[in-house]
């Protein structure tokens, strides 16, 4: 067993990979490990010729799949957009591992990074002293992605400033990047591209050039179409997780997966399951992402706070803590909701006393 605390994609299914590799005939790009068809068969599982079973990485519909790994293999770069917590990044991990056994050129967006962290940058003390030299260039995730036919990934994209983002255009449409310093350019050979991630919905969010949107081709992420689709995603991502760092604690049962999972829809969709109550929308976005954040912590607090056995004890402080995020608009929202709906089903009576003996 590892002791990683967060093995990379390469790393926890190089099983999967590895026998993926050895039944996968179909022709492969340049660089590629696996053939196109078997990247989409390593996201949306399946079984092989000789009965070995791929597990899905990425549950939904496989045509998205399927045109984001086409991409990939033209001239084109892919940006993955949708809402928070639609797996834009899982996705982007799994396809890097896939396509190219490394998902570690990556460069993490956010309002600081700057233009050195996409195209180069220097070692100063090397700089001093011998003055501007390659062995003086500092290669970016992106810059060695380019120099070893892999793929390079950007996190949350729009997060980064206009005019940073837009260092991108070069490199995307002349697959080069000057280095005018030195008199030379970094030439991308072939298997290197870029997969970058994208929301609309937070705060700090820049948006994206006409001339840089041109030179991706667009993949939009839904969130899950049925509760039965969001709750294998959570069972499977909270599976993962728990066998990761050894929790103490029982596997969540199906029925306490599903109230969570079904409080998200209601507060998302701004309407019960049944469709006979509306209710008020939370400022947030309550996605799949946060549902299995709220079933890890209650999985934390079981093991070393409890019995080990989940219940809506455990579950009660990070329900609570994903919906309300405004302290005064989102807490009217919840405790209506708690009134208005939970408190009604016999079934979730214990939920209703948790989150009222949680004061909000």
């Amino acid at each position: 067993m590892s002791t990683l605390l967060r093995q990379h994609a390469e790393q926890l299914f190089a099983e999967e990979l590895a026998e993926l590799a050895k039944q996968d005939t179909e022709k492969r790009p340049a660089n590629w490990k696996l053939s196109p068809a078997g990247v989409v068969t390593y996201l949306v599982g399946g079984k092989l010729r000789n009965g070995f079973q791929v597990t899905p990485k990425y549950i939904g519909n496989r045509r998205l799949m399927e045109i984001a790994v086409a991409t990939l293999t033209t001239d084109r770069a892919l940006l993955l957009y949708g809402l928070p917590g639609t797996a834009k990044s899982w996705v982007s991990e799994h396809l890097a591992a896939a396509i190219s056994g490394d998902s570690t050129m990556i460069v993490q967006g956010t309002a600081g990074t700057s233009e050195e962290s996409i195209r180069y940058g220097w070692n100063y003390a090397r700089l001093l002293a011998e003055g501007p030299s390659e062995k003086a260039l500092v290669e970016t995730p992106v810059a060695r992605a380019m120099k070893a036919g892999k793929i390079a990934r950007i996190e949350e994209l729009t997060r980064i400033g206009a005019d940073v983002q837009d260092a991108l255009i070069t490199i995307l449409s002349e697959k080069s990047l000057p280095v005018p310093e030195l008199n030379i350019e970094i030439q991308a050979i072939r298997g290197f591209n870029v997969i970058a991630t994208a929301n609309n919905r937070d705060k700090g969010v820049n948006e994206l050039s006409s001339a840089l949107k041109r030179r991706f081709n667009t993949v939009v992420l839904p969130v899950p179409e049925s509760i039965e689709e969001e709750m294998d995603i959570v069972k499977r991502r909270v599976d993962s997780y728990g066998g990761g760092i050894e929790l103490p604690a029982e596997p969540p049962a199906l029925a306490e997966i599903r109230r969570i999972v079904t409080i998200f829809r209601e507060l998302r969709a701004g309407v019960t399951t049944d469709g006979k109550t509306k209710i008020k929308v939370p400022s947030g976005t309550l996605s799949t992402a946060e549902a299995i954040s709220v079933v890890n912590s209650g999985l934390a607090m079981a093991a070393y706070f409890g019995d080990g056995r989940l219940t809506a004890a455990d579950l009660a402080a990070g329900i609570i803590g994903s919906v309300v995020k405004d302290p005064v608009q989102d807490k009217l929202v919840w405790q209506e909701y708690l009134e208005t709906v939970v408190k009604p089903r016999d079934e979730w009576k214990d939920i209703y006393r948790a989150c009222r003996d949680m004061g909000v």
